[in-house]
């Protein structure tokens, strides 16, 4: 029988940086039947001594990302009273950056989420990216920072939705009957994607579509010929272009995007 563990993730903010590094330290732990409750926007003891005495009653364990020296007091005293294991993310490391640059961190929660230009960057990356999701608009293949390509199934629009969260303007055409649009010539290569998948996985995923929709599954839309007949075309034209080429089988929308920010050299990935 699997373990069970009861995880609580506290935060002074969203939360979601402490939740991915929890999801990500145990993703190491399969056979763990973990459970994740998240507590948000932390701001006081007396709210935080209810969510400690919950987790002693369910012997969780506990990550958090506050900055606030009261709070994280609080944390590591109530855990350490009653023996609840925990684990304090962000504030060992500003620790040694203070150390190391010889000055005191502001201690002020929220500073990765404030109104500023990146975050209107953002705003402005995912509208642009929504507008031209069909790649109707031949202005945006010129004005896109990334053109992504790709026949249905290969993940496009939430790739494109996940990028565009990292400030990169996305513009994303391809298919069998779809023309593609002289502009796409005058792009950069090197700004331009091909996404690919295999066979045994596109029809997978395009019949479980199909059901997704009440509809037959056996359809031409998810059958092999035409599957490799999208592929074969997709592939002509990543040929012809020259772009690279990402098989995003078995991969997962975050993984896929390293790659293409590592290839493309955004937002501080660089090529290894």
């Amino acid at each position: 029988m699997d373990q069970k563990l009861s995880v609580f993730v506290l935060s002074d903010g969203v939360g979601e940086t402490a939740l991915r590094v929890a999801k990500a330290a145990f993703a190491q732990f399969p056979d763990m039947d973990t459970t994740y409750t998240k507590y948000p926007f932390v701001k006081n003891n007396s709210q935080l001594i209810s969510i400690l005495n919950l987790a002693k009653d369910k012997q969780a364990v506990i990550l958090h990302t506050i900055v606030s020296t009261e709070i994280c007091n609080t944390i590591n005293e109530f855990c350490q009273e009653n023996q609840l294991t925990y684990y304090d993310i962000l504030n060992p490391i500003i620790g040694t950056f203070s150390q190391m640059v010889h000055q005191k961190p502001l201690r002020k929660k929220g500073l990765l989420h404030e109104l500023d230009k990146d975050y209107f960057d953002m705003i402005s990356a995912m509208e642009f990216t929504v507008t031209n999701d069909d790649g109707k608009n031949p202005k945006g293949f010129l004005e896109a920072d990334l053109v992504l390509l790709g026949i249905s199934r290969t993940s496009k629009t939430p790739l494109s939705l996940y990028l565009a969260n990292k400030n990169i303007k996305v513009n994303l055409p391809l298919g069998p009957t779809t023309a593609l649009p002289e502009e796409l010539w005058s792009v950069d290569p090197h700004k331009i994607i091909g996404l690919t998948n295999d066979m045994n996985v596109l029809r997978k995923i395009r019949r479980q579509r199909m059901i997704a929709y009440g509809l037959d599954p056996n359809t031409t839309y998810s059958g092999e010929e035409e599957i490799q007949k999208e592929l074969d075309y997709s592939n002509k034209i990543y040929e012809k272009i020259g772009c690279p080429v990402i098989n995003v089988a078995e991969r997962s929308i975050e993984e896929t995007a390293a790659i293409i920010m590592e290839k493309l050299n955004f937002n501080g990935y660089k090529k290894s």
